[in-house]
């Protein structure tokens, strides 16, 4: 019998569920699973090229820009992220359209009695399917974020035209490694033999890895921070920055968000190790790109605006790296608001007690906890919090915390929801039922 659309993907979600619900148990280690798939479907990875996007955070925003730009020069581009927040079909983009229903469903049919044998996993199986998608497709060229780590990510099968590392923070150390030069080692992993690639920031020690292994494998690498082509970055009023480049003179990008300066910093240097590849790249798809990346991609979830009386924002930031950069904004927007409320959720597998230390005192807090097996429950939450001086009361889901938020608030007061990607997924689900 053939399944719809919706039973497809949680025939997946069963069959092989994502590390986002389950966590640990999804994760597996080595490529020979993501071979023998590409295998079967015909090497589909060989027949367009590649951009591969390693780093603990900042990944997914390098990307989606990465991708604007490449679309405003007139490619024809893939892109592959994750997790998706709302739709499956958001990990698998081209041109900025997500696969259609009827590809996944065609894929899971065709395939499903050779991969059922596999066993494999859930991002093991979505990397063939967007792999294969973008063979299909004949995509000139692809961005492919890494899943997890990058040594022995599936996606790491690729032979890219440039690798981007854009930082190291502590993040799935259960995986990856409890010091931050066994963490960049495995995202080392993806520098390939002669092929160029572009750190975004660095520590001494993880430079010292980084440097090793590119020098082991003949990799021309660069490092961002000393190349420092932002010159600087001023916040535009409607969000997002004015950045002054030496390249490029000024551009308006659109994503928000403190963190976008590194990122910026990190594009910049890798769209010239891009054009060093034969990859055309002209100043006004650069600006373009910058500025249309949310509408030219789809992109959410970034210091995204939901709302404007009172101003509601929401960031998928979740580990220590990326909510150092979302604790410095808040900290900027309590100085032009009258109250601060903050909705706020996380994962049981993260370094709660670093994140909690971090979180603005000076709010009133909304404890929730996402629709997934992994979320903290909020009264656990809420008890954790209390411990560095953090207030407020639990609600259910963050429809009911965000509505109880707003129901508090005055048009001058700052709404904030965040903690954890599954939080602002649960919230953007809702908002577009609204």
């Amino acid at each position: 019998m053939d399944m719809t659309y919706d039973e497809t993907v949680q025939y997946l979600f069963n069959c092989a569920p994502p590390f986002q619900q389950v966590g640990g148990a999804a994760y597996k280690e080595g490529l020979a699973t993501t071979i023998e798939l590409d295998n079967h479907l015909g090497n589909p990875h060989r027949k367009f090229r590649t951009i591969h996007v390693a780093g603990t955070n900042g990944k997914g925003s390098t990307s989606h820009t990465l991708a604007a730009i490449l679309q405003e020069c007139g490619y024809k581009v893939g892109l592959y992220t994750s997790p998706h927040l709302v739709d499956f079909r958001e990990r698998i983009k081209v041109n900025g359209k997500v696969a259609s229903k009827e590809y996944v469903i065609d894929f899971v049919k065709e395939h499903r009695e050779f991969f059922e044998s596999l066993c494999p996993s859930f991002f093991e199986l979505t990397t063939a399917m967007a792999f294969n998608y973008f063979a299909q497709q004949q995509v000139d060229i692809a961005v492919i974020e890494v899943g997890l780590g990058g040594r022995l990510d599936c996606t790491n099968i690729i032979t890219p035209e440039l690798s981007i590392i854009t930082n190291i923070s502590f993040d799935h150390t259960q995986f990856l490694g409890s010091t931050l030069a066994d963490i960049a080692g495995e995202k080392a992993g993806i520098i390939k033999p002669g092929i160029p690639v572009v750190i975004g920031e660095t520590t001494p020690e993880t430079k010292e890895v980084f440097s090793a292994k590119a020098e082991s494998v003949g990799a021309p690498i660069t490092f961002a921070e000393e190349e420092a082509l932002l010159l600087s970055a001023t916040p535009l009023p409607e969000g997002g920055f004015a950045y002054q480049t030496a390249s490029y003179g000024t551009i308006e990008g659109e994503l928000g968000g403190d963190y976008q300066k590194k990122n910026t910093n990190t594009l910049l240097s890798a769209l010239e190790k891009l054009k060093g590849c034969g990859i055309e790249i002209s100043d006004d798809a650069v600006r373009k790109g910058f500025t249309n990346v949310c509408t030219t991609t789809g992109f959410t979830g970034r210091w995204q605006t939901i709302g404007k009386s009172p101003r509601t924002v929401c960031d998928a930031g979740h580990n220590t790296g990326g909510i150092k950069y979302v604790t410095e904004q808040l900290e900027r927007e309590s100085r032009r608001h009258t109250a601060m409320r903050i909705v706020f959720g996380m994962v049981n597998d993260k370094d709660i007690s670093s994140v909690l230390a971090m979180m603005p005192a000076n709010a009133r807090y909304y404890f929730t906890q996402a629709s997934i097996k992994r979320a903290m429950p909020a009264e656990e939450l809420q008890a954790k919090a209390s411990q560095y001086g953090l207030k407020g009361d639990c609600y259910p889901t963050v429809e009911k915390a965000l509505q109880a938020a707003e129901a508090d608030s005055a048009t001058s007061d700052f709404i904030f929801v965040g903690g954890s990607c599954f939080i602002v997924a649960d919230l953007l689900t809702s908002v577009n039922a609204r």
